[in-house]
């Protein structure tokens, strides 16, 4: 159930993503399978499923971080009009940082352990602008305040062993928006991290998506962390956009018999009262 693009100006979309298919060589496997789906200047926007859905892979076509030579991809990626699947690796790199970010699941994982905070954040500045020295740490610094990193000074020497994890996940949001990217794609960013951290950081994501008016891709296999940041959803199963539209609209009146059943599995506190009482009357 696919949004009607027709409704909506063209020259208000920034991703437009029309028959995507991925297939990877080595196995044959169609892990998206023909999707279409787009998004609004500034527009947050949830693409959620299990795992094996095929969402990851969407994320990582349109962010140019697939390895080409493993997949085969059809169909269209268009971000400002240009058509990312047929760019040419410079053209990607240009893209990438500057127009598209991606915050990824696990920070350890993504940021360098024998780097600094403040250079990795930096990096980005490198890549893309013609700072000097002087002027990228000092946007690296302002980065790490609007991200809500503790003493930024201090923090800038510090390396990421000796972060938290929430500050870790700060510290991704910081280097991927140290040069306001026009898209954030987010990849599971809260999976890793406690319930109060996991609300800190998309709240600020959302302040950040406000303020600046950067568009935010959230991939998820959780619906609640969906509901809390995103305008519109797209729920994805075995490769295909089974479901899409506006967040409320697709939570208060879900029509694919999938979209329910991840509904009906978000535990609510009555579930989880019923649970413990069940479990409290078994042991006694």
């Amino acid at each position: 159930m696919a949004d009607v693009k027709k409704k909506y100006d063209p020259r208000e979309v920034m991703l437009d993503v029309n028959g995507l298919k991925v297939t990877f060589k080595s196995t044959g496997k169609e892990a998206v399978r023909g999707i279409d789906f787009f998004m609004k200047n500034g527009q947050r926007v949830g693409l959620v499923g299990e795992s094996g859905s095929g969402k990851t892979v969407t994320a990582m076509a349109i962010s140019g971080l697939i390895e080409r030579y493993n997949v085969d991809i059809e169909g269209e990626i268009l971000f400002n009009g240009r058509d990312l699947r047929t760019c040419s690796r410079e053209e990607m790199r240009q893209v990438q940082g500057r127009g598209i970010g991606v915050v990824f699941q696990e920070p350890m994982t993504s940021l360098n352990p024998l780097m600094k905070i403040g250079q990795q954040i930096e990096e980005t500045l490198v890549l893309h602008t013609k700072k000097n020295k002087e002027q990228r740490k000092a946007l690296a610094l302002e980065a790490m305040e609007k991200v809500g990193l503790p003493e930024p000074e201090v923090t800038y020497e510090k390396y990421p062993h000796q972060l938290s994890g929430g500050q870790r996940q700060r510290a991704m949001i910081a280097s991927a928006f140290v040069v306001v990217p026009q898209l954030l794609i987010c990849d599971e960013p809260t999976t890793a991290l406690d319930v109060q951290v996991q609300a800190q950081i998309l709240k600020l994501l959302r302040s950040l998506s406000e303020e600046y008016g950067v568009g935010i891709l959230l991939i998820s296999h959780d619906l609640r962390v969906i509901r809390q940041l995103c305008d519109r959803v797209a729920v994805m199963y075995k490769g295909e956009i089974v479901e899409s539209g506006p967040t409320d609209r697709v939570f208060e009146n879900p029509q694919h018999e999938y979209t329910k059943q991840l509904i009906s599995a978000i535990p609510t506190r009555e579930k989880v009262r019923a649970k413990v009482e069940k479990e409290v009357d078994h042991e006694a």
